[in-house]
């Protein structure tokens, strides 16, 4: 009972970070079961039976708020289902952890991308123009929701880093519509699960342990992601990728223990710094326009 208790506190906590900056509600949950000692397939299977509510109570709040772009969701669902479930179904006989590295590298690197992107801004407020093309959802629909079925978490860090790198999409938008399209994800994750493991190899009670806790904080977190201004929700984003996948980098270096800890702290610290300043920046934005509406008003009278 105990445990099922603390899934349901790590499934609210998940879901906030993954409902306002679209990742990690895999990632998170994954990491807690892992460590409990369940095998990489059923954590993940756990994981994804979970998101199946999550997402949809996810997706209608963010929805209501108008977080979502329909247009993106329509194109990337369903390949990203495709994928989940492939990935669900072969995880068994992919060597997740030898590519694990590399996919943490590439991220990493789009992190920081992101970080940079919105911090370069200066005084100036995010502007985001253009259309995603078909051409760029699908393919990634299919990568990111195979990345989420084999590391029990990847659809948001592949997902939300890529459309936030793309500077065509605002933050809001990027977390509503990868949150709402989720929901596809999950459900071919966990047929494939169902198929490859059969309903003996998954630990229902932990899903719904974990969905409970997801359920309550998903309104929370799409209110959260409309009101937190585009630099501010963009640096935290980007921060979060780096930050999350320094770890992974780390120990595939061989760095562990007190290693992993310093090189977290860094990044963590850093990471912090970073938000703060793009807090001023969004401070200085928003002085910059009430003094040229005031000059505005000047000269009109």
């Amino acid at each position: 009972m105990r445990n099922l208790l603390v899934l349901a506190v790590v499934g609210v906590v998940a879901q906030l970070i993954d409902g306002s900056l679209g990742m990690a509600y895999g990632v998170t949950s994954s990491t807690l079961l892992l460590a409990t000692g369940i095998a990489p397939a059923a954590a993940s299977a756990a994981v994804h039976f979970s998101e199946i509510g999550t997402t949809l109570v996810s997706g209608f709040s963010h929805h209501k708020l108008g977080n979502v772009d329909w247009r993106t969701v329509s194109i990337i669902a369903v390949p990203g289902g495709i994928g989940a479930f492939a990935g669900a179904t072969f995880l068994s006989s992919i060597p997740g952890d030898t590519a694990k590295p590399w996919v943490a590298g590439l991220l990493l690197a789009l992190g920081a991308y992101v970080v940079w992107r919105f911090l370069a801004l200066g005084g100036r407020r995010p502007q985001f123009h253009g259309k995603l093309s078909a051409a760029f959802l699908a393919p990634l629909g299919v990568v990111a929701g195979l990345m989420d079925a084999i590391g029990g978490g990847g659809w948001g860090p592949v997902g939300t880093t890529s459309l936030l790198s793309s500077g065509r999409l605002e933050p809001r938008k990027v977390v509503g519509s990868i949150d709402t399209s989720e929901f596809v994800v999950a459900v071919g994750g966990s047929l494939g699960f169902l198929f490859a493991l059969g309903s003996q190899g998954i630990n229902f009670a932990y899903a719904g342990a974990l969905l409970v806790g997801g359920v309550i904080a998903a309104p929370f977190a799409a209110w959260l992601v409309k009101h937190l201004p585009a630099r501010v929700l963009g640096v935290a984003a980007g921060g979060l990728i780096v930050l999350t996948n320094t770890d992974t980098i780390v120990t595939a270096l061989g760095g562990e223990g007190a290693i992993e800890i310093v090189a977290a702290a860094v990044v963590g610290v850093v990471w912090v710094s970073l938000i703060g300043w793009a807090v001023k920046q969004e401070r200085l934005a928003r002085a910059m326009e009430r003094e040229s509406a005031a000059e505005g008003e000047a000269v009109t009278v």
